[in-house]
């Protein structure tokens, strides 16, 4: 057994697609120091530059004074305070919906949705290029797991007319995390409201950044049914919202079902107060500070025109997520290294987080970001384009 792990390893770095670990030794930012060494980074999900502002330190610090550091037990038996409680009723408020509910993270989230809902003889779709843990999740509940193409909505209309489970649940990512590109959501609920299924909002990428005051994609679609009995909302609050964790919203007898019956809330030890204390900072700035989601879209809009005439195409995204589209494994991961060495860190995607002959560059963009910086990106690109 040991023999087969170190040749699955071996064959792993052979193939380039080896992953190593870089150690920060401060704070989340725009610049960031590692081994000693300054770096420019564009690869963090820190997308309003909130993980390390001011406000939010000084909230975790009247958490921890107020609330301790840990919360000592599940939701369901001591660990849930009136620091979770007050969040839940904010998310809740913020996003539109009647109830939200607390996780983690947001994989944890996913899976308590799917594994809670559906289970063997039922039926889920998911989009070929959602986040792993949808597809996860769908594997571990045991119901039927169909994938359709990336957005054909004709071929994943066909698939729920021809299911014949009594319980059906469309699965998708709002914003695709190593595509940028955004879900037809309007179009997708109205599937699910014809075929009565539930549809599955991940809005990890979205959330804090879409909308007008960031409340996510289900405010970015103009005319969008928020009160629909099908639509459960996920999103994260690691990003975007500079902190740590995820929640749920929905209907109310939806978020009933996963206190009942999702082992990822249940059996886990609840997320510390001082954090959901911290997250009513950080929604009041995601809702005031308008400006933070004008600088992401100037920073969008410069890095396209800038790299028009670049060997490696951008491709097409409205998100802080943009990604660069290289091709070949080894190539971008050289491309990587070359910026690297001249102090740009910018991950290089492999699969099998994208699909074979897709690598690229995701560049991720910070309202934290300066116009320099994104020309600082944009000239270092040009420069190594041609020794790689």
């Amino acid at each position: 057994m040991a023999t087969d792990l170190s040749a699955r390893l071996r064959e792993r770095e052979n193939k380039g697609l080896y992953r190593k670990r870089l150690t920060l030794e401060g704070p989340q930012a725009t610049d960031v120091t590692i081994d000693g060494k300054r770096y420019l980074a564009f690869c963090s999900n820190d997308y309003l530059g909130l993980a390390n502002h001011s406000a939010l330190i000084e909230a975790a610090c009247h958490g921890a004074r107020t609330y301790g550091v840990g919360s000592g037990a599940s939701h369901l038996i001591t660990g849930h305070s009136t620091a979770h409680h007050a969040l839940e009723h904010a998310l809740a408020q913020f996003v539109g919906l009647p109830q939200a509910l607390l996780f983690s993270t947001g994989y944890m989230a996913n899976m308590a949705v799917i594994t809670a809902l559906v289970g063997r003889g039922d039926a889920v779709f998911a989009d070929k290029l959602n986040h792993a843990s949808l597809n996860d999740a769908i594997v571990l509940s045991r119901a039927t797991f169909t994938r359709y193409p990336h957005l054909e909505l004709a071929r994943l209309e066909r698939c729920l007319a021809d299911t014949k489970a009594s319980r059906k649940l469309v699965a998708t990512d709002a914003v695709f995390s190593m595509d940028g590109d955004i879900a037809p959501v309007a179009e997708l609920l109205a599937l699910c409201e014809r075929y009565d299924a539930w549809l599955l909002l991940d809005d990890a990428h979205g959330f804090g950044v879409l909308g007008k005051q960031g409340q996510g994609i289900l405010h970015a679609v103009d005319g969008f049914d928020l009160q629909s009995p099908h639509l459960i909302y996920m999103a994260t609050l690691g990003k975007a919202a500079g902190v740590f964790g995820a929640f749920v919203a929905a209907q109310p007898e939806v978020i009933a079902a996963l206190i009942q019956f999702a082992h990822t809330y249940g059996y886990t030890t609840a997320t510390p107060p001082l954090l959901a204390h911290t997250l009513l900072t950080s929604l009041s700035l995601i809702e005031r500070e308008v400006w933070r989601r004008e600088i992401l879209t100037a920073h969008r809009l410069r890095l396209s025109r800038g790299l028009q005439s670049c060997r490696w195409p951008l491709l097409p995204s409205a998100t802080p997520i943009q990604p660069l589209r290289v091709g070949r494994s080894e190539e971008a991961v050289r491309l990587s290294a070359a910026l690297r060495e001249q102090g740009i860190l910018v991950p290089a995607i492999r699969p099998p987080t994208v699909p074979k002959g897709q690598a690229r560059l995701r560049i991720s963009l910070s309202a934290a970001h300066s116009k320099e910086d994104v020309d600082r990106l944009i000239e270092a690109l040009h420069a190594v384009a041609g020794n790689v």
